[in-house]
């Protein structure tokens, strides 16, 4: 077991969801926005109890989280970030859960030179490398990485027509840009085009016309159980195609609600979702299995989610930066918020849950395709497909 993954431990100082303060000197401060209520809570509660998994200290400094709810809300988001840096005097953020959330942060964090690390999915978080998204990083994979892995996985059984549906904002827009590009690449046509709210209780009219334009297959770009709703009208309309979705679903909560109606789901995901099937030889699995078995003995069996990952990664990534980070400058200044964004980029060869780091001044995601495998549901778990 690594060095790196017998120092989790668990610190939580001042929290909005009334968890109990541990060090009461803390040197470096890690600010936490995440949604764990709201629609988006099924990735954000997961990130909430992987809270208590992250290492008390790194390179001899005690590690003071604080941590705020943003109801799924990117106004709320927005607030915290302000909040975390110029009244907490964070000297780095972690978060949002979501897309919009982490995208509105962005103009915060680089007007207050912090860094951030991101746990939402699409790449324009971190894409194109601008003096903003300078101070951003992600763990996530990019919405364009797993993209290419369901075209990749279309083109392999024959699939050449496909309907889409997906968010009505930037995770669903992202996807269909992405998505697109890949499919062309593989000569799939996206025949029917449909969006919906995360809030949305039907979409029945979206389903009637992608039902309609008779597509092969059908991808639904959600996350969390609101990706349930398209794939329970597309059954309940008698589709008999194959229904694929993004690594956005990855978690348990996404199987209780989805039932029978989502039995069968094609979707990339994180190595963390199948951990235990993986071979021996992959980087992530020893990683993967540690999560797994220490989420799990909090918070039962079958309970670990990719979402939780992310923020577990983040802690990782802290674990090889700051210590860099502290030969440069004292927690609580500019220059150790300078120092640490420095470090978190220089992190190479760096195995996490989903994948292996390898940051550069030109990519800020830092996986490769070592962070996506493919799975389906069968009897209501989650499978590796060889």
């Amino acid at each position: 077991m690594s060095q790196a993954i017998r120092a989790l431990g668990a610190a939580v100082a001042v929290c909005a969801f009334g968890l109990i303060s541990l060090p009461a000197a803390a040197q470096i401060k890690v600010g936490i926005t995440l949604s764990a209520t709201g629609p988006a809570a099924s990735l954000g509660i997961p990130q909430k109890n992987t809270i208590s998994l992250l290492p008390a200290q790194i390179g001899g400094q005690n590690i003071e989280y604080i941590v705020l709810d943003d109801a799924s809300d990117v106004t709320t988001a927005v607030k915290n970030t302000r909040k975390l840096i110029s009244e907490d005097n964070v000297d780095v953020v972690l978060g949002s859960s979501i897309t919009p959330n982490s995208l509105a942060m962005i103009d915060v964090v680089s007007e207050l030179q912090t860094p951030l690390i991101s746990m939402a999915a699409s790449a324009k978080i971190v894409d194109p490398i601008d003096a903003k998204r300078f101070w951003v990083f992600k763990t996530p994979q990019n919405d364009s990485l797993m993209a290419s892995a369901i075209a990749e996985h279309m083109a392999a059984n024959k699939i050449k027509s496909i309907g889409f549906i997906g968010f009505s904002d930037a995770y669903g827009q992202g996807w269909l840009a992405e998505f697109s590009r890949a499919a062309a690449a593989h000569d799939i046509k996206i025949v029917a085009s449909e969006s919906f709210q995360r809030t949305d209780t039907s979409v029945t009219a979206q389903a009637l016309k992608l039902v309609a334009a008779q597509p092969q297959a059908i991808l639904i770009a959600g996350s969390g159980t609101p990706a349930v709703t398209p794939a329970k009208a597309l059954k309940e309309r008698g589709y008999k195609g194959v229904i694929y979705q993004t690594h956005g679903v990855a978690n348990s909560d996404f199987l209780r609600v989805g039932g029978k109606d989502v039995e069968g789901t094609i979707l990339p995901s994180g190595p963390l979702l199948v951990a235990s099937q993986l071979p021996d030889s992959n980087p992530c699995k020893q990683v993967g299995v540690v999560y797994t078995r220490l989420y799990e003995a909090a918070h039962g069996p079958g309970s670990v989610a990719n979402f939780g990952g992310h923020l577990y990664d983040a802690g990782l990534m802290l674990q090889r930066a700051i210590p860099e980070a502290l030969k440069h400058a004292q927690p609580g200044t500019p220059a150790f918020r300078r120092a640490l964004r420095d470090a978190v980029e220089a992190i190479s060869d760096l195995p996490i849950t989903h994948g292996v780091v390898n940051m550069s001044a030109t990519d800020h995601s830092g996986l490769d395709t070592r962070a996506r495998v493919m799975v389906t549901i069968k009897d209501g778990k989650w499978v590796l497909l060889k």
